[in-house]
């Protein structure tokens, strides 16, 4: 009579109830700790990932920037060309409220669209900002100087370029502006004066 008692039918259904129960109770849990998992590994927490991300904002910054500069409107030559043109030779850098040459006595870099661009853009969002004009010199020898320097940059600085083609008409008197610049007349025989390739480097402070 007692085994009959101990493996009566509503027994087996609770037992099996509660053994449901723990199956499920189990696989919520196996849920939980998945998505949690998952979840934290798509949100930026990691300093790699901010990184990452912080850095493709600045290249589309930079990018934006070079592209919006680069822009000519029909018979007028770009924002961009027009500064490299410009150009004295003179390295500049910030000094909280321009940017000045690094020798004596100082002077302001004065209607540079790239100058502008950068204080309205870069500086007031904490950006250090390099921006270099390279070419080919007479040798074939790729050559860089100094347009805007602040710097170092950090190991997370994005480089941002943008190559602009010079003609004689361009560039005017050759002879003054290979004096200030540096920047050869690649080939006499044409009009074709060089290829200069702006280089901006951007990081956070």
């Amino acid at each position: 009579m007692k085994r009959d008692l101990l493996f009566r039918p509503e027994r087996e259904e609770v037992a099996q109830m509660h053994t449901l129960e723990a199956i499920m109770a189990s696989l919520i849990m196996v849920a939980i700790i998945v998505y949690t998992v998952q979840a934290t590994s798509l949100t930026p927490l990691t300093s790699s990932t901010a990184n990452a991300h912080i850095e493709a904002q600045l290249q589309t910054m930079g990018q934006d920037m070079l592209n919006a500069l680069s822009y000519s409107p029909y018979g007028q030559d770009s924002a961009l060309k027009t500064d490299i043109i410009n150009w004295d030779g003179e390295q500049y850098v910030w000094n909280g409220t321009v940017y000045k040459t690094i020798r004596k006595p100082t002077h302001d870099l004065n209607q540079s669209s790239l100058a502008e661009t950068l204080e309205f853009i870069a500086v007031k969002r904490g950006i250090a900002h390099n921006v270099y004009f390279g070419w080919i010199n007479e040798e074939g020898v790729s050559v860089s100087r100094r347009y805007i320097y602040n710097g170092d940059p950090s190991n997370n600085a994005v480089v941002i370029s943008k190559r602009v083609q010079l003609s004689d008409a361009d560039v005017g008197n050759t002879t003054e502006f290979v004096t200030h610049t540096g920047i050869p007349d690649a080939d006499n025989s044409t009009e074709f004066y060089n290829i200069v390739d702006v280089k901006m480097m951007l990081w956070r402070m």
